[in-house]
């Protein structure tokens, strides 16, 4: 029928985390291998720079305002798309191991069936996966997981980093336990062999081990990492010496240097930096990215490399396994993100609605099967996360189905494809922020839509390649006013309709 497919994502991992995509701390040989024998998109963007919306768009290949995932807090529905789906029709098996979040995550009840099946002793099926087994970032007891390391060594399980606080009633943590005393950080105990990334990737080869070789097969492997809170093994991070590292390129230096970048953005970029407005959909209500410290900066980013290197490391024990099966020949596999992390750019931290690279640009490989007989390129022509259904039905030898927005992946440069748009939609009617972007021919347009803090005339334009880290918004710019005109008008003539009624938010995240 089809070949097999290997589908490997990561959780707010930055373009540029990559060695084959420029950077230069993180060891990632086993992903730069993969990008040199096979496909490496220079211009792979998201559509929407937060969890829940840019998984639900790689599931059913479908734009944010068609599934009607807009943010987090508002669950996919339960007859939603799914590409895994078609491919269970069609002759697949399936499985997702690891970091799902289709659903509302802070869910103690157990309302959606990501949080209770790990208490009821159900791997699946569900939105067409037949196998699941499901962490997310500590050892909550929620998902797979932390039942698995409480049942294994429960003297693990406190040494992550504790999202909610001790107290009555119970609220989320805002401590900082690394060396900077930064939020979020921690130095975890936990052998690498017991960490969620490694049980991952050892729940994913023990899922392959029970299948046919004749049997074709779809398997999300989905790393919760370098997503916050950095509690990575302690053993692990400390060999990247955070005290050795320089800030990163994207940040602006001094705080005088943000303030002076983030004036010429919208005002919430500016209010973020300096606690007037508060982040509440991409980080701890409380942080005031202002008083972070430089060698704050440094350590988180110490922190992610060594978290980026342990994922690294699991790949590449799965893809050994893969070829001691005999199946590399035939398993063409992905590796990408949801979304990426400012990790230090403008001064910022976390994720959000800022709409640019940091967030939005992703890393993302596509290995062909030898079998295919396609040669390795770099592509630069901009491709999103709705291209990864259509693909997955390509390999398949299936009929892209009906139900995908995007286009197969091109395999090689000089392809057609001219635009990339990313959405975003507030879920708190106290932010009521509402923007789009598009990405084309090296410049990246933003348009802020009227609500509580906008008018509809706001917006921010850049040329990506005279200002990569986009300091200097040209949206007000007259010699530009043309180029903003236009992109404006191509994004709003390439956005669908937008689901009717509206979803709503149930949960925070």
């Amino acid at each position: 029928m089809g070949r097999k497919i290997l589908f490997v994502t990561t959780d707010q991992q930055r373009y540029d985390s990559l060695g084959c995509n420029g950077g230069q701390i993180a060891a990632t040989p086993v992903a730069d291998r993969l990008a040199a024998t096979g496909i490496n998109y220079r211009r792979a963007m998201n559509q929407n720079v937060v969890c829940m919306p840019a998984r639900s768009s790689m599931l059913t290949g479908q734009y944010p305002r068609t599934h009607g995932v807009y943010a987090n807090g508002v669950p996919l529905p339960a007859d939603a798309a799914s590409v895994a789906e078609y491919l269970h029709a069609n002759g697949y098996r399936t499985a997702l191991l690891g970091k799902a979040h289709f659903e509302p995550a802070f869910d103690m009840e157990g309302h959606w069936p990501e949080n209770r099946m790990a208490k009821e002793g159900s791997t699946g099926p569900h939105r067409g996966f037949e196998h699941l087994e499901l962490a997310m970032h500590g050892a909550e007891k929620l998902w797979h997981y932390g039942r698995w390391l409480e049942a294994n060594s429960p003297e693990y399980t406190k040494g992550f980093f504790q999202i909610i606080a001790p107290g009555d009633p119970p609220r989320f943590n805002d401590a900082g336990y690394g060396d900077t005393g930064l939020l979020q950080t921690a130095y975890n105990p936990i052998p690498p062999d017991m960490y969620h990334t490694d049980w991952v990737a050892e729940r994913t080869m023990a899922w392959l081990s029970g299948l046919d070789d004749r049997e074709d097969w779809f398997c999300w492997m989905s790393f919760p990492d370098p997503h916050h809170p950095w509690d990575p093994p302690e053993s692990e991070a400390r060999k990247i010496s955070w005290r050795d590292l320089d800030l990163p390129a994207g940040h602006p230096g001094t705080v005088q240097a943000c303030e002076k970048v983030l004036s010429g953005k919208p005002s919430h970029w500016l209010g973020y930096y300096d606690g007037s407005f508060s982040n509440l959909e991409g980080g701890p209500a409380t942080f005031v990215p202002k008083l972070m410290t430089h060698d704050q900066v440094r350590e988180v980013n110490a922190l992610v490399h060594a978290e980026n290197q342990l994922i690294d490391a699991a790949l590449g024990r799965v893809l050994n396994f893969v070829t001691s099966r005999g199946w590399d020949h035939d398993t063409d596999v992905f590796f990408t993100t949801d979304h990426g992390e400012l990790q230090g750019d403008f001064g910022l931290l976390f994720k959000g609605s800022y709409h640019c690279d940091a967030l939005m640009h992703l890393p993302m490989i596509w290995r062909p099967a030898p079998s295919a007989g396609i040669a390795p390129a770099e592509v630069s022509e901009p491709v999103g996360q709705i291209d990864l259904a259509a693909t997955f039905c390509h390999i398949a030898g299936l009929p892209v189905a009906s139900f995908i927005e995007g286009e197969v992946l091109p395999t090689a440069p000089g392809s057609d494809r001219q635009r990339v748009i990313t959405e975003w939609d507030s879920q708190f009617d106290a932010v009521d922020l509402h923007f789009r972007s598009i990405y084309t021919d090296g410049w990246l347009a933003t348009a802020y839509e009227a609500g509580g803090r906008y008018h509809g005339s706001e917006g921010e334009l850049y040329n990506l390649e005279d200002d990569p880290y986009q300091w200097h918004n040209r949206w007000a710019d007259p010699t530009c006013a043309t180029r903003r005109t236009d992109m404006v008008a191509d994004l709003y003539d390439h956005l669908p309709q937008p689901r009717q009624p509206k979803l709503a938010v149930e949960a925070p995240v």
